[in-house]
């Protein structure tokens, strides 16, 4: 990292999130900004922009605010470069496990939805006469 601070409006431009959704992360403790300028601004590094996109990527699949704050607790416990006890270091591999174990059923859910509502569509475009213009 190169230590360069962004303001939260370019990180809302980078994750595609909302200033307001970001504010909330900050709320619920997920993400704290590094820095803050002497007006007051708050100011982001690039370690606070990838995790806001673990947030991201977990919203979607359903995780909690909680779990979103476990997983962020035990990959910032893992990348912390201290020396951890072989057990504790297991212990939280095993947290990650199980939430990649998750991660994976939800895309299989959501692979089976995207197929329903692809065959869904088949059957609506069907019905339509052929003179008429469809949309992706």
């Amino acid at each position: 990292m190169d230590g360069k601070h962004m303001q939260i409006g370019e990180v809302a431009a980078r994750t595609e999130l909302s200033l307001r959704t970001i504010r909330h992360y900050e709320d619920a403790g997920l993400v704290v900004p590094s820095a803050r300028s002497q007006g007051g601004f708050r100011l982001y590094t690039e370690t606070d922009v990838a995790r806001l996109m673990v947030i991201r990527r977990m919203k979607p699949l359903g995780f909690t605010l909680d779990q979103m704050r476990d997983l962020l607790d035990a990959t910032d416990r893992l990348d912390a470069g201290d020396e951890l006890a072989p057990e504790e270091r297991e212990t939280l591999l095993e947290r990650v496990r199980g939430y990649e174990r998750a991660a994976a059923e939800q895309v299989e859910k959501l692979r089976v939805q995207l197929s329903r509502a692809e065959e869904f569509a088949v059957t609506l475009r069907a019905r339509l006469p052929e003179s008429e213009p469809t949309r992706p």
